[in-house]
């Protein structure tokens, strides 16, 4: 998240306490004329004390929910691109002279070059807090490496919309697409709920479209310790009918999303809707309340001195006042802790709900909803599934574990760590990823789970674990003969392609290895593990990062050095496992005699002195076709060569694979050629920090990045 918060002021008890005892030493100095006046004091104190805590709750910054960024995009530095920064430097400006709603159009010579803009804060937003999210949304645009080449977007904030599209979008209902966040609490009584909230909803979208702010919102009373709050709202260009109009589109999907959720949302580009049981948005209008009526001045005569007298009727004693007013004080102590408790609490489960890191979410797509939710697993209950994620059910390297539902299915767990700083980015990441694609050599995703700060995704469940715990175990291999190896690695290859070119996504894995392809009974190869993925544009060839993730030995060497990756990226990934299930030997250092040399070196050595078979598994020297060995030799090393321009196109492999007709060019030598030890070429290459130790003993691809590669 890019919002900041700043600490809250908070009375705490202790406080209370030294206040409380302060209050009664003095006690024994008040003069009993005024130990009433003096009592009423001390509530007036502790009242005072109570409406502190209430006040003082957490001040936050724009909170950031979802963008969404085509796959149409434009290239980098093009005039387009220019004037879509124009655009954004007019919004901000104009968020910040007190507008709150604002559309520009930034216009080229050539026609296409034309963009348009604008930017909706919600209509309870004070105009600073608007500025500032109008200024956050067009800076995270910016900054992102998909929605600053895309052609349109939308990005929501809980405080403000921006949006901006190549053609004119202005007094147009648009309805897609349509995002889902909801409160995952559950409510009771579901029908009465749900009837409610939908005349609530309707009401409150009729005010909404008739309304020059096209905003609106009310509150209905659910029982007596129960209040729904309802929020609806269209950009103010609408006409009233089309604003009703996308306002129905959004509560007619609702139930889609959030049935039976304490709370829940709608947004898309021409309106949202919100419904929730906490007051999320601001009153614009507080009541005045009447000004105290004056209080006649009236003399109080003074009390007369008498002698001191036990058993005196005339006044009263220290004892009884003390006796009135300790209890008194007391009660309103206990009242004010109990209230702090109260808003700490209150306090802590609206932040935990407005975190969009803590709420399932529903990715919408044109006329078409994916119904993410309906995959939602509690904790406890993957929790059972995997005896508490026993060691014992671990799959490989890769981060998966075995699991058994309730139902009897077995099931593949994947378990974000805790610790790690883009699990969220990550898990958000693979649930949108995973969730649209569908093929034989991809693995399916079945559910999720998103609790605090567990983070699980639930796959289709692979009997044979993932390829790394079979390929590098000495015994485990010998299952794998020839022809199974070869149809493992047309799988990868046709899975890989799947990604590339065939799905409605063009997707580049960034992370591809052995413990990342899992195995099914058949041993037919499922890629797995899409946290590193990257959507890109139809017509986009390479993208750009400073934050390089991946795992040594794996990555190709533009990617490791420069941050730029494209398909030719998992192309290079795709060689290296090829010739990894080739010889069953991992991607590391071999060392013979004084040579140091890694796996890449190994096979170009045997290929240049003519003799690519014995790069060949030792217990494969029985039953394999030599021509098959040779051409998959053949290709890997094309895969692996330094140039990304001269790496085959993964749909160029699979045609290799299946066709002996394919006349294959000669490979080049591949990018990390080691000649000794003394002389590490990869590591020079890599340019590791001096942290990580240049060990002879230690493997260089086994270590996996999730941070940063100093450059």
């Amino acid at each position: 998240m890019a919002c900041k918060s700043k600490t809250p002021y908070m009375i705490y008890p202790t406080s209370l306490y030294i206040i409380y005892v302060s209050a009664v030493k003095q006690l024994k100095h008040i003069n009993p004329a005024m130990a009433w006046n003096s009592s009423f004091k001390l509530l007036f104190l502790f009242v005072f004390v109570s409406f502190l805590c209430f006040a003082t709750t957490k001040a936050q910054g724009p909170n950031f929910l979802y963008q969404d960024c085509p796959s149409n995009q434009t290239t980098a530095n093009s005039t387009f691109q220019i004037n879509i920064r124009t655009l954004f430097s007019s919004l901000s400006s104009n968020a910040t002279t007190n507008n709150v709603f604002y559309n520009s159009t930034v216009t080229g010579t050539n026609p296409s070059d034309t963009v348009y803009g604008l930017f909706m804060c919600r209509g309870d937003v004070p105009f600073q807090l608007c500025g500032q999210c109008v200024i956050n949304a067009t800076q995270k645009l910016s900054s992102d490496l998909q929605c600053s080449l895309s052609k349109q977007a939308v990005i929501w904030y809980d405080e403000c919309m921006v949006r901006y599209s190549n053609h004119s979008f202005f007094s147009t209902v648009d309805t897609r697409p349509a995002i889902g966040l909801l409160n995952s609490a559950n409510i009771s009584n579901q029908a009465n709920f749900m009837r409610l909230m939908f005349d609530t909803m309707n009401e409150t979208a009729d005010e909404a479209a008739i309304g020059a702010k096209k905003y609106a919102t009310k509150q209905a009373n659910i029982s007596g310790f129960q209040t729904l709050y309802c929020l609806v709202q269209c950009t103010p260009d609408l006409s009233t009918q089309g604003c009703r109009s996308c306002l129905s589109d959004a509560i007619g999907l609702l139930p889609r999303c959030c049935e039976g959720k304490q709370g829940g949302r709608i947004l898309n580009p021409s309106c949202n809707v919100r419904y929730e049981l906490y007051p999320f948005f601001r009153t614009n209008t507080i009541a005045s309340s009447p000004a105290p009526t004056p209080t006649p001045s009236v003399s109080v005569p003074p009390t007369p001195t008498t002698s001191s007298n036990s058993g005196g009727s005339g006044g009263i004693s220290s004892g009884t006042i003390v006796a009135i007013v300790v209890p008194i004080a007391v009660a309103v102590v206990i009242f004010v802790v109990g209230i702090w408790i109260l808003c700490k609490r209150a306090a802590k489960k609206r932040n935990s709900e407005q975190d969009p890191k803590n709420m399932p979410f529903l990715f919408l797509a044109g006329t078409e909803i994916s119904a993410v939710e309906s995959l939602r697993f509690d904790f406890s209950t993957i929790e059972a599934a995997t005896q508490k994620f026993s060691e014992a059910n671990k799959l490989g390297e890769g981060g998966f574990g075995e699991g058994l539902l309730p139902s009897g299915q077995e099931v593949a767990v994947k378990r974000l760590s805790k610790i790690s700083g883009q699990g969220g980015e990550e898990f958000k990441n693979e649930v949108e990823i995973v969730a649209k694609l569908q093929h034989r050599n991809l693995v399916r995703l079945l559910g999720f789970c998103l609790e605090g700060e567990e983070k699980i995704l639930v796959y289709e469940f692979v009997v044979n674990k993932s390829l790394d715990y079979i390929l590098f175990d000495p015994e485990k291999q010998k299952s794998l003969d020839w022809t199974r190896r070869y149809k493992i690695v047309e799988g990868i290859a046709r899975g890989i392609q799947y990604l590339h070119e065939d799905s409605r996504l063009k997707i580049i894995h960034r992370d591809l290895k052995a413990s990342n392809v899992l195995l099914d009974g058949d041993m037919n190869p499922k890629i797995s593990d899409f946290g590193m993925a990257r959507i890109f544009g139809v017509d986009q060839t390479q993208a750009n990062t400073n934050r390089i993730v991946g795992t040594y030995g794996y990555m190709s060497p533009e990617y490791a050095m420069h941050g730029e990756y494209s398909a030719k990226s998992d192309v290079y990934s795709f060689g290296v496992l090829v010739l990894e299930i080739l010889s069953g030997k991992k991607n590391s250092s071999f060392y013979e005699t004084d040579v140091a040399e890694d796996l890449l070196s190994y096979a170009w050595k045997f290929w240049k002195d003519e003799t690519p078979l014995e790069l060949l598994e030792h217990s494969l020297r029985e039953s394999y076709t030599p021509n098959e060995v040779i051409r998959s030799i053949h290709i890997g090393l094309l895969c692996v060569q330094e140039d990304p321009a001269d790496r085959p196109t993964m749909a160029s492999v699979v045609l290799m694979l299946s066709s002996y007709s394919v006349t294959l060019p000669v490979p080049n030598q591949p990018a990390l050629f080691m000649h000794s030890r003394t002389e590490s070429n990869m590591l020079k290459w890599v340019q590791i920090d001096q942290s990580i130790t240049k060990s002879t003993t230690k493997s260089v691809n086994e270590m996996s990045l999730s941070g940063d590669i100093p450059r």
